[in-house]
């Protein structure tokens, strides 16, 4: 192991410019912050006692935090580390006696170089992406196992929780949703919802994330502004002419009733018995042309002829 960790450190000063803005396996940053977290604990480092591990100037950034468990313990009683919460009943293949849980929280920076790999299409990280692996120990208590191999760990009775309050990037007041991401080794990303506000739930080991989906790029929306522009012109002017065509037949049919109820009148006056004659514009009652001439009953004398 001293010389595979010799290796790596030679090879990470020697590429450190490098290594910040390209990470081309996210595997060798957790096989280096291994090497560098078990060389650092020694036998004082009590059971279940939480311990910083500090690292190097290039890989500033990186918080890593590290306890030893005994396996049965483990199982029993379940951990809490940093913002990890092990539940009751965790399943540990293989393990012996002791594990060395170390947990990553990789920062701002290193998140995105780490999130990059993966080319997740359509989503952006809003948290830090935060990691917990396990791996072997000695069974005497030390960390200096010839061949350090990682211990998989699984949920049992309850899930593993993580807790990522203290690492989102989101505003408190932000209306949109994250969404719990799980970086797996194949490069795949299982996505899940939350199960309460910033707080995740997991089945094994491995690195995870908050989630949101990408909006929608602004070149993306001008491109596509003048179809839906168009789009919108040829439906308003649909409808546009339709409502004309409805209003010119409503004013078609109000004229031509209008019209029939004229004629009928014109007809129901001529059809009187006192017929009536249209004088220009104006209705007038006609009598016939000759009349009964009025008759006197006695012949009228004057005065002077009377007796």
């Amino acid at each position: 192991m001293g010389f595979f960790f010799l290796f790596i450190l030679t090879i990470s000063s020697l590429t450190s410019s490098m290594a910040f803005h390209n990470l081309q396996s996210p595997h060798l940053l957790d096989l280096y912050i291994r090497d560098y977290t078990l060389k650092s604990l020694d036998n004082t480092v009590k059971t279940g006692t939480l311990h910083s591990v500090p690292l190097p100037e290039n890989f500033s950034g990186i918080d890593v935090a590290t306890a030893r468990f005994r396996c049965g313990s483990l199982r029993r009683y379940g951990a809490s580390v940093k913002e990890f919460h092990v539940g009751v009943g965790v399943s540990l293949n293989p393990c012996a006696e002791r594990i060395v849980i170390i947990r990553q929280n990789l920062g701002s920076n290193w998140s995105s170089i780490y999130f990059n790999n993966y080319r997740l299409t359509g989503y952006q990280l809003v948290s830090s992406i935060l990691g917990i692996l396990a791996y072997n120990s000695g069974n005497n208590g030390s960390s200096s196992s010839p061949v350090p191999f990682e211990v998989g760990i699984s949920a049992g009775e309850k899930p593993i929780t993580i807790d990522f309050r203290n690492s989102t990037r989101m505003g408190k007041n932000s209306r949109t949703r994250p969404i719990c991401a799980s970086f797996e080794r194949d490069g795949r990303v299982t996505l899940a919802k939350e199960i309460s506000p910033s707080i995740c739930s997991v089945l094994r080991q491995g690195h995870f994330g908050l989630v949101v989906e990408e909006p929608e790029p602004v070149e993306l929306r001008k491109k596509e502004r003048p179809w839906k522009v168009a789009i919108g012109s040829a439906i308003g002017a649909a409808i546009g002419a339709f409502l004309l065509g409805l209003l010119l037949v409503a004013m078609f049919v109000r004229v031509k009733k209008r019209t029939r109820m004229e004629e009928l009148e014109i007809r129901a006056y001529e059809e009187e018995a006192l017929q009536v004659s249209m004088v220009g514009h104006v209705r007038a009652p006609t009598a016939p042309g000759t009349r009964t001439m009025p008759s006197i009953e006695h012949e009228y004398l004057p005065p002077s002829r009377r007796r």
